[in-house]
C-alpha cells in the first residue's frame, strides 16, 4: 500500500479527536485540518509548494494573522540594530565567485569555491547521488540569495529593553533570575562567547511562542526499505518570557510560581500500534531542576515518568533521542556536564526550502529534490561531554549569527565515530519574523539508519494549560 493512502487511514481521524481532546474548535483551525494538508503534501515524491498553498495568511482566522505580523522594513531595522549586522552584508567574503544560481555534485571539480563554502558533512557524504545506506542525498541544489533574518518586532524591542540584564555565573550557566525575555546575548562576547551563543538558541523565538504542528514521520533501513510510517502532532508553548502572543511574560500563575521554561506534547496518531502514545515534557528555567518527562503509553494505559538515563533512549521510527530535544538537553553543571567550545566562524551554504516544495523521491536513492542553498554566516560550537556515561562524547553544532538559529547537528559516540545527525530544512515568513521548519532529516551513521519528517507548523493563539495538560493527553490516548 502506499504511503499517502497508509496515512490516510489514521489522519483525518485521529487530528479531529485531537482536537476535541485538547478543547480546541475545528473552526479555529479552519483550513490546516489533516484532510486539506494531506490533499496539498504528500510524505513522498509531491514537489507542490506547501507554504505557499498553504499560507498562514490563508490558514489563520484574520485576526489572529494580524496579531502575528508586522511591518517588514521595520522589523528589518529593529534586528539590524539589535545584533549589529545584516547578513547580506557580511557574506560573500569566501568564493565570491560562486552565484545564485542552479549546482550539481558535479561543479566540485571545476568550482574549488563550491566545496569551500559547503558544510563538510554535506560536501563529503551527501552532495552526491543517493544511494544506501541513507536517505537524503542531493546530487543538485539551488543556490539563492542570503536574506536578512529577523525576530517579531516585540522580540527586537524586549531583546533592546532587556540587554545586558542577564547574567552568566563564573562556570558560564545562566543566572535563571536575571534573564527576563528577549535574546539574552544578541551581540555574544568575551570569555563566555560560546555559552551565551547556546543560550541564545535555548531562549530562541523561532516558529512561534505557541504552536500545533503536524507532519509524516519515515523511517528506512540500511536497504532504503520503509520501516516506519507515521503521524506525529506536536504542540508547543513557551512558558515564560513571551512576547507577542497573549499572556505576555508568564504562561500563567502556575509558570511563574514553578519557574516553568516551556512545554511540549507530542503525539503519535499513526502507525496503529502507536495511536495514542504521548509524550510530555516541562522544562524549566533552573538548570538544576529535571524537565518533568512523562509518556503515556496506550497499549498499557499506563504514564511513565522518566530518569535523566530514560532520556537516552532512542524515540519510536526515529534516529534520535529524547535528550535530542533542541538539539540538547538543559545545561546543567551537575548532570552531564558539557565544556562548550567555539570552534568556527564563518559563512556556509546552509539549507533550505522557500516554499515547501522539498521532497523525498520514492526513486533511486530516495533522493531529495528541489532543495536550495543559502550563504549564511555561522558559528561552529563543540559540546565535549564530561561525562563519559553519556551515550555522546560531543556535539557539534552549526548556529545561524544572525537569529541563532540550530541548522546542522553532529553527534559522536564514546568511540569518537559519528554516530546520529540532524538537519532542519526551514522557510522564512518575512511579514511574521518566523523560521519554521519545512523538512526534517535524521541519521544514524552506526545502525545504518534514517529518517525524515515533513511538518506543517502553525502559529495559534489559543493554546492553554489544559492542552498540554497530563489529563489532556491521556484522554488524547483513550
Amino acid at each position: 500500500m502506499k504511503v499517502r493512502s497508509v496515512l490516510k487511514c489514521f489522519f483525518l481521524p485521529s487530528l479531529s479527536l485531537a482536537m476535541l481532546a485538547g478543547g480546541l474548535q475545528a473552526a479555529d483551525y479552519q483550513k490546516v485540518d489533516a484532510g486539506t494538508y494531506l490533499k496539498h503534501k504528500g510524505a513522498m515524491d509531491d514537489p507542490r509548494p506547501v507554504y505557499k498553498d498553504l499560507s498562514y495568511k490563508k490558514v489563520l482566522p484574520p485576526d489572529v494573522y494580524a496579531k502575528l505580523s508586522w511591518d517588514v522594513p521595520t522589523m528589518e531595522k529593529a534586528w539590524k540594530e539589535v545584533v549589529g549586522f545584516a547578513a547580506p552584508e557580511v557574506v560573500g567574503k569566501i568564493a565570491p565567485e560562486i552565484k545564485p544560481g542552479k549546482y550539481t555534485y558535479k561543479d566540485m571539480e571545476t568550482m574549488p569555491g563550491l566545496k569551500e563554502l559547503m558544510i563538510p558533512y554535506f560536501r563529503d557524504k551527501f552532495f552526491k547521488p543517493g544511494a544506501p545506506p541513507w536517505l537524503g542525498n542531493f546530487p543538485e541544489m539551488t543556490l539563492i540569495p542570503t536574506r536578512q533574518f529577523y525576530y517579531q518586532l516585540p522580540v527586537a524591542e524586549a531583546t533592546k529593553r532587556n540587554e545586558g540584564k542577564t547574567k552568566l555565573d563564573s562556570k558560564g550557566y545562566i543566572i535563571p533570575s536575571s534573564y527576563e525575555s528577549g535574546i539574552p546575548f544578541p551581540r555574544p562576547s568575551g570569555p563566555f562567547k560560546a555559552q551565551q551563543i547556546v543560550y541564545n538558541w535555548l531562549k530562541n523565538y523561532w516558529c512561534a511562542e505557541s504552536s500545533d504542528s503536524v507532519g509524516f514521520f519515515l523511517g528506512f533501513n540500511s536497504h532504503m526499505k520503509m520501516d516506519f510510517n507515521g503521524l506525529i502532532e506536536i504542540k508547543t508553548v513557551r512558558l515564560q518570557g513571551r512576547c507577542a502572543i497573549a499572556p505576555l511574560g508568564y504562561f500563567d500563575e502556575r509558570a511563574k510560581s514553578r519557574k516553568e521554561q516551556s512545554a511540549v506534547m507530542l503525539s503519535y496518531l499513526a502507525p496503529r500500534d502507536q495511536y495514542g502514545t504521548a509524550v510530555s515534557i516541562v522544562s524549566y528555567e533552573n538548570p538544576a531542576d529535571f524537565d518533568l518527562f512523562q509518556v503515556y503509553v496506550n497499549v498499557l494505559r499506563r504514564v511513565r515518568r522518566m530518569s535523566a538515563t530514560d532520556t537516552q533512549d532512542a524515540v519510536g521510527g526515529q534516529d534520535i533521542i529524547y535528550d535530542d530535544n533542541s538539539g540538547f538537553n538543559t545545561l546543567n553543571p551537575n548532570r552531564y556536564p558539557y565544556k562548550i567550545e567555539l570552534v568556527g566562524e564563518r559563512e556556509y551554504l546552509v539549507p533550505f526550502s522557500t516554499d515547501g516544495s522539498i521532497y523525498l523521491s520514492s526513486k533511486k536513492g530516495l533522493e531529495l529534490k528541489n532543495v536550495e542553498m543559502e550563504r549564511r554566516p555561522l558559528y561552529v560550537i563543540k559540546m565535549t561531554q564530561l561525562d563519559k556515561n553519556y551515550v555522546y562524547s560531543s556535539r557539534l553544532l552549526y548556529f545561524d549569527k544572525e537569529n541563532f538559529v540550530l541548522y546542522h547537528i553532529e553527534n559522536y559516540d564514546q568511540k569518537g565515530r559519528l554516530y546520529r545527525t540532524n538537519d532542519t530544512f526551514t522557510t522564512f515568513v518575512p511579514e511574521m519574523g518566523m523560521t519554521t521548519q519545512t523538512f526534517v532529516i535524521s541519521r544514524d551513521h552506526v545502525d545504518l539508519h534514517s529518517s525524515c519528517a515533513t511538518p506543517f507548523i502553525t502559529p495559534i493563539t489559543w493554546l492553554r494549560r489544559g492542552d498540554m495538560s497530563l489529563e489532556g493527553m491521556i484522554k488524547k490516548g483513550k
